[in-house]
């Protein structure tokens, strides 16, 4: 697709990224069909296609409006274009400076700008955990739609104890242990029993990607940056890796090489941390033949939602549920849609509820079509959304195995 900048967007690093992804896109469609909020809507502009005809129109020196805005924050970033596309034209990436240079001409509604702000400073914040804790504590007397943000209080279990040799990383993540602190420890137990030591850097916070999405990306940047300092120590002392339990914030993990490359202090860095980085899946092959003699595999249909951050976003797809399945767990994909997105995609659930529940719904009328006896995802995002939907148990892969462990 042939761009003309617009003089202010000539020789910017936003400007010439923008220019060399569109020049991928052939206008061939096929993204439309695996969008979600152009399934739902059946709009153009709420379509990939649609998205980035309105962000090269900007580029072009187009007025955007608020009606820009609005198509703009309806993609749930999902990624699931990209997956699609025949000619490799990287969306997630476009959305994000197209989402940057209309924020910087339209503004927003002073409501929306202080919900998009608290959830950008709340969520990373120190003072989450306690804000849960409370919420937790009154659970029963919140309406329906607050109280199911709010997941009842968990037993995280024991930390291994165990010293080993092969040590990995582990980042905690911002909201995980607060509301499902069990996932954290469940991956320390799982890989002990394994023999890999789970390592958390304490001064290491927020992965970054709620408030790069939130359109905060220098504030994105500064605690990528964070992160980094905070693994350095440890990767220098010769880290075999660094695991992440969370995929929405691995696939960003994943990226702080190409976010940070123009960063002179902290792109060779990030380089690295990004070479380092693996989804916990990615250790299953390894944890299979490792574990084998150990699980003793419960009975009952388990129904896997791969969340799109890990199927689209970092690109890993099967390994979940062959892994498992060699373990004897009886663990399917949805037979239907298994690629589309179910509605939670980070902060979206809050800011776009009415698509994120309806996306949610058909994401469970899919997998109950399985009469599961619980749901598994890799994605805290996920499992808290999908719970909100379900009486059937929804938890994190990692779980079900660290539970068939023979103690």
């Amino acid at each position: 697709m042939q761009t003309s900048l617009a003089p202010e967007y000539q020789n910017t690093v936003d400007g010439r990224a923008a220019e060399a992804i569109l020049r991928k896109c052939v206008h061939c469609g096929f993204c439309t069909a695996t969008c979600p909020t152009y399934q739902l809507l059946g709009d153009e502009l709420d379509g990939p296609r649609g998205r980035i005809y309105l962000i090269k129109q900007v580029l072009e020196g187009a007025v955007p409006t608020r009606k820009t805005q609005l198509h703009l924050d309806r993609c749930l970033t999902c990624r699931n274009c990209e997956t699609t596309c025949p000619s490799g034209v990287q969306y997630g990436h476009l959305i994000d400076i197209g989402r940057k240079l209309v924020d910087a001409k339209v503004p927003r509604p002073v409501t929306e700008t202080a919900v998009r702000w608290a959830l950008k400073e709340g969520l990373p914040s120190p003072l989450f955990a306690p804000a849960m804790k409370m919420g937790q504590m009154v659970r029963g007397l919140l309406p329906v739609t607050l109280k199911s943000k709010v997941p009842p209080r968990q037993d995280a279990g024991a930390w291994p104890t165990a010293q080993h040799a092969r040590k990995m990383l582990m980042l905690a993540g911002c909201v995980q242990p607060s509301m499902s602190p069990n996932i954290n420890s469940a991956t320390a137990r799982v890989l002990d029993a394994a023999g890999i030591q789970t390592v958390v850097a304490a001064k290491a916070g927020c992965c970054g990607a709620v408030k790069f999405h939130l359109n905060d990306q220098e504030g994105g940047k500064v605690e990528m940056r964070n992160n980094i300092d905070a693994w350095w120590p440890h990767v220098e002392a010769g880290i075999e890796a660094i695991v992440m339990n969370a995929s929405g914030c691995g696939v960003t993990v994943k990226e702080y090489g190409d976010i940070l490359k123009d960063d002179p202090a902290y792109a060779v860095k990030a380089a690295r941390i990004s070479a380092l980085t693996r989804d916990l899946s990615e250790l299953l092959p390894e944890l299979v033949t490792q574990l084998r003699s150990k699980v003793s595999a419960r009975a009952g249909q388990i129904a896997f939602h791969p969340p799109c951050s890990l199927q689209h976003g970092q690109q890993l797809r099967g390994g979940v549920e062959k892994y498992l399945g060699e373990l004897g767990f009886d663990i399917k994909v949805a037979s239907s849609e298994a690629h589309l997105c179910c509605g939670s995609a980070g902060t979206y659930s809050v800011l776009n509820p009415k698509i994120a529940y309806e996306l949610r719904d058909r994401k469970l009328a899919n997998l109950g079509e399985m009469k599961p006896d619980m749901i598994v995802s890799a994605n805290i995002g996920c499992i808290a959304h999908l719970q909100s939907g379900t009486a059937t148990p929804v938890r994190h892969w990692v779980e079900l195995l660290d539970e068939a462990l023979k103690k």
